[in-house]
């Protein structure tokens, strides 16, 4: 217990008039400040600082992943755009936010793992925010234990665990998003647990919102740093489920409260986690208003709302289209790239490769660039003009037009003829007469198919329309396939015959519009190359921008390679896998992933410990048999279910996963395996130690063990830190297992 009393012995105010005095009368009593100071956590905070803080600007060069996530900070630092599949927002966003407040102006070329920082890259500050929860993350778990009713021991030696894993340090010492994932994790568990005591006898009080609030805040920030949060929230969830229904049966509880209870724990849970992930891609759609490297693979739309690029292109186009426009059509589906309905003066061969013919009329394809074939004049099929009448006759749904293109002035045609590489489609071509008995089939009906209303208006870039043809109810499609050399290797585009649904294939949006004036061809030439002038805004809201966005970090995916270290969910339990980060250039210096093997042979029969006890308990308590009190049980079950469930959550969805996995996705899972094992040891102690002497027996051997665990984080700490640079022989001393790969360099 801390007091400091400040307190005055006398004021004595000359020519001050008595009400004046009367109004400082409260200062003849002394001003006293009491305040409870907890040494554990204070001296646990210090350890964690110091271990994850000490020489953190060692080592000066790009370690391991921060080549990858120091893009996204100077990406933020220069307001462009980008987009990454990896997972939300928010935890690029607290990384830029370090970069900020150390005055990083994003000039950097992240190109190579090793490559050292130049002097306006602030590393210290780049690496600090990491570094902060993952050592809150030490007090955080002492702060668990506690309030699962366990010893302050207990909760004591969970915190050391934290604070002596190698891997947990040397993730949370560089620009990387575990550490800020798994702080957000535990302070979620610690909130939820410290709401749920506070339950028993302080409902709705101050202290009882602040933690349930502070719960769904933590969920949503562990789920906006990265996806892999969304495990324990949804761990967290089912926890809150479960309580919520034993709520519902206490008759103790009027409607009215227990309607209460349900409602704060929605609001709580569920509302403000989603308003709060909202907020993430609010912000970051705020801050990235620039164009950048990754416009190409959103939609017309988005990139219209981004400065420069498309939009300085787009800026001042008419929005509705008309009978004579002038546009480009880009394929929504943007897959396997983005690209423009093309065409040019080459023609089908009159035989393919395999033997089947073609009708030899002028190519159609889907071409990846932008380029004056990408351009097409809407005709009304019933007049001769190209040129958009005045005033403008807009185009609506289910209207019947023919599409020119620009520079042959050819019509867009389909007809029973096979497509090239889908012989189940139909062939799209711009027709030729030959004088053969092959009449031109040209008409399509145009399906605005995001319309509001029957009779809504074809929209420049807004729109997505799909192009029936009239005479065979073949739908205009992308197939994705690359055409051969003839096709100069471009896309096919088909005839779809079985139209089921709107794929996004078959869905197409005006990018590039301009009303067409010129009725003669050389002049309608010029006028394809020339820039638009009218002036008419076509901003996206946040939630379409949104949504686009969200839809394209969970289904963009990038070509995946094996990579030298990644490695198997099964090779995480017993660690046979490790990521060596970081060499320095001369010396033998150098950062790996790498835990402290003696904590995570622990967690593991800990673990194996806890379900073992468990299902013996449950047998014994169905034959009516009572091994340990009541209050011991459900203290027991309750750390299993959040400590084991966590660690399953965390752990058993990565075998379902086709990506590359590296060694420290398992770092959230470990972390509960972790807060198991002062909880086996407790329950060992108090219930299966039935005198004192093997207590003390046991106590000593759990003290011998955090001796080891000590010496084995240090023995690893230069690899864990980076220095001192060892010599050969030291690093192969350290290579205790065969499958790790400890670099040495060759004398």
């Amino acid at each position: 217990m801390v007091t400091a009393a400040v307190f005055f012995s006398h004021l004595v105010f000359r020519g001050l008039n008595k009400p004046f005095c009367g109004m400082l009368g409260f200062l003849k009593q002394p001003v006293v400040i009491t305040a409870e100071i907890n040494l554990n956590l204070v001296v646990l905070t210090v350890m964690g600082l110091v271990s994850r803080l000490w020489a953190l600007s060692y080592p000066r060069a790009v370690v391991f992943d921060e080549v990858y996530y120091g893009q996204f900070v100077s990406l933020y630092m220069k307001r462009i755009f980008f987009v990454d599949d990896s997972g939300p927002p928010f935890g690029h966003m607290l990384l830029a936010f370090g970069g900020y407040l150390g005055g990083f102006d994003g000039n950097f070329l992240w190109n190579r793992i090793g490559a050292e920082y130049s002097m306006n890259v602030p590393v210290w500050s780049l690496r600090l925010l990491p570094a902060l929860t993952g050592a809150l993350c030490v007090p955080l778990a002492y702060q668990i234990l506690v309030e699962l009713h366990f010893s302050h021991c207990a909760a004591f030696g969970a915190a050391l665990l934290i604070l002596f894993e190698n891997s947990l340090v040397t993730q949370s010492r560089l620009m990387l998003l575990e550490s800020v994932l798994i702080f957000f994790i535990l302070l979620a568990v610690l909130s939820y647990l410290k709401f749920y005591n506070l339950q028993k006898h302080s409902s709705f009080t101050a202290g009882w919102w602040f933690w349930l609030l502070l719960t769904g805040v933590a969920c949503s920030c562990a789920v906006g740093v990265k996806y892999m949060g969304l495990f324990t929230y949804m761990l967290l969830l089912t926890i809150a489920g479960v309580h919520s229904w034993h709520l519902i049966g206490d008759q103790t509880l009027s409607h009215v409260s227990v309607l209460g209870h349900l409602l704060a724990r929605g609001l709580a849970l569920v509302v403000i986690p989603v308003a709060m992930y909202l907020s993430f891609f609010y912000i970051h759609l705020t801050v990235l208003y620039r164009s950048g490297p990754h416009d190409q693979i959103m939609t017309s739309a988005f990139q219209a709302s981004l400065e420069g690029g498309l939009a300085r292109i787009t800026q001042g186009q008419p929005l509705e289209v008309a009978y004579g426009s002038q546009i480009t059509l880009r394929n929504v589906l943007g897959k396997p790239m983005p690209c423009w309905l093309h065409s040019h003066k080459n023609m089908y061969p009159i035989r393919y490769e395999n033997g089947r013919g073609s009708s030899h009329q002028q190519q159609v394809t889907c071409y990846p660039f932008k380029d004056v074939n990408n351009w097409w004049i809407v005709k009304d099929p019933g007049m001769h003009q190209l040129v958009v009448s005045n005033p403008p006759r807009p185009i609506r749904h289910g209207h019947i037009v023919q599409l020119v293109h620009g520079i042959t002035t050819r019509y867009l045609n389909t007809h029973d003829v096979a497509a090239p590489l889908s012989p189940h489609s139909q062939e799209i071509s711009c027709y030729i007469d030959y004088n053969i008995s092959m009449p031109a089939q040209n008409l399509w009906r145009v399906e605005i198919v995001n319309r509001e209303s029957d009779t809504d208006v074809w929209k420049t870039i807004l729109s997505e329309v799909r192009f029936v043809h009239v005479n065979t109810s073949a739908v205009l499609k992308l197939s994705g396939a690359s055409l051969p050399e003839w096709g100069y290797r471009q896309l096919e585009v088909i005839g779809e015959k079985l139209s089921k649904g709107y794929h996004q294939s078959m869905l197409w949006n005006v990018e590039e519009h301009r009303y067409g004036k010129s009725q003669e061809q050389k002049e309608r030439e010029v006028e394809l190359h020339s820039p638009t002038q009218t002036d008419i805004s076509k901003n996206l809201s946040f939630i379409a921008r949104f949504t686009e966005l969200q839809w394209k970090i969970l289904t963009l995916k990038n070509e995946e390679t094996e990579h030298k270290y990644s490695s198997s969910p099964l090779d995480w339990i017993t660690m046979d896998t490790n990521i060596a980060y970081w060499l320095h250039p001369s010396s033998g210096a150098q950062i790996h992933l790498i835990g402290n093997v003696l904590i995570w042979a622990s967690a593991n029969v800990a673990t194996f410990g806890y379900i073992c006890l468990f299902l013996w308990y449950l047998l014994r308590r169905r034959r009516k048999i009572r091994d340990i009190p009541e209050d011991a049980w459900w203290r027991w079950v309750s750390a299993g279910g959040l400590c084991v469930g966590g660690w399953a959550v965390n752990y058993l969805p990565f075998f379902m996963m086709e990506k590359t996995l590296f060694l420290y996705h398992y770092l959230p899972a470990l972390t509960f395996q972790i807060l198991l094992i002062p909880v086996v040891l407790q329950h060992l102690s108090d219930h299966l130690c039935r005198s004192q002497l093997p207590k003390n027996i046991f106590s000593a051997l759990v003290v011998a063990w955090f001796s080891s665990i000590y010496l084995v984080y240090h023995t690893f700490s230069p690899l864990t830190y980076g220095e001192p640079a060892l010599s050969a022989a030291e690093l192969r001393a350290l290579r205790w297992k065969d499958s790790w790969d400890i670099l040495i360099r060759k004398q």
